[in-house]
């Protein structure tokens, strides 16, 4: 179906029916980082209005999907209270909560990370300045993706974006630390993958018994940083926490 458009004074909106129950709102300002603030401020207006019918609102990089009851209210409605939640977003400006910190250890290479050579080798770099681009980043973790709320970030500064694998894996263990694209990840949980696996980390990230299930969210910035491979077993059942 045709977009609805809107214009603040920032951001241009396309509205889009997605299915039966939901909105897709894909932000459009030139700027990626006023997109993502735009669409996860749109996402929290939402929750903390707490409008009836409205039961979620997944932001992503540049989008949010808003999911309603339709026995409850109507696109049309949504709609309108998204538009409303723009306006009050233009006129306070978008509101981001401050950013909790994590630092999460990695071992690199060998079968921790069985893609770091061959990410090194499309790169036109040596493993080393590899793993000096992978640490030297401050991460926004942009969204929760799948699996099971996996951190979605902004990738290192490579040259050029880094292929997925031609054949995926049909299990990536826990703690893999992976790149694709101009992304990273880690993977909470054991799934099939097709990011390129650079590392892992011996901390634990999903806990089944916890609430939330991970301890970040959209916002909260991350770092890695190397140990070596004789160090991994003295994370053992250590989850990982933002710093004090």
């Amino acid at each position: 179906m045709a977009a609805t458009t809107t214009t603040t004074s920032q951001t241009t909106l396309d509205i889009y029916e997605s299915g039966d129950a939901a909105l897709r709102v894909v932000a459009r300002s030139g700027d990626a980082e006023t997109n993502w603030a735009t669409v996860h401020s749109l996402a929290g207006w939402l929750a903390a209005t707490g409008v009836e019918g409205i039961h979620g609102a997944v932001p992503t990089y540049d989008s949010v999907l808003v999911e309603f009851d339709p026995y409850l209210t109507s696109a049309r409605q949504v709609r309108a209270f998204v538009l409303l939640g723009m306006r009050q977003l233009d006129f306070v400006g978008t509101t981001l909560r401050e950013p909790r910190r994590f630092e999460v250890p990695v071992v690199y290479g060998g079968d921790y990370g069985p893609d770091l050579d061959r990410v090194a080798e499309h790169q036109g770099l040596d493993v080393e300045d590899v793993i000096a681009r992978h640490t030297a980043k401050t991460y926004v973790i942009r969204c929760l993706g799948a699996p099971a709320g996996s951190p979605m970030m902004d990738g290192p500064d490579f040259p050029v974006p880094v292929p997925r694998l031609k054949d995926p894996r049909l299990s990536v263990p826990a703690g893999a630390v992976s790149v694709a694209g101009r992304q990273a990840v880690i993977a909470p949980a054991v799934a099939p993958g097709g990011w390129c696996v650079i590392g892992q980390t011996p901390l634990t990230v999903l806990d089944a018994a916890r609430e939330p299930l991970v301890p970040y969210v959209p916002g909260d910035e991350l770092r890695f940083y190397r140990i070596p491979a004789e160090d991994f077993g003295n994370f053992a059942g250590q989850f990982l926490e933002a710093r004090p």
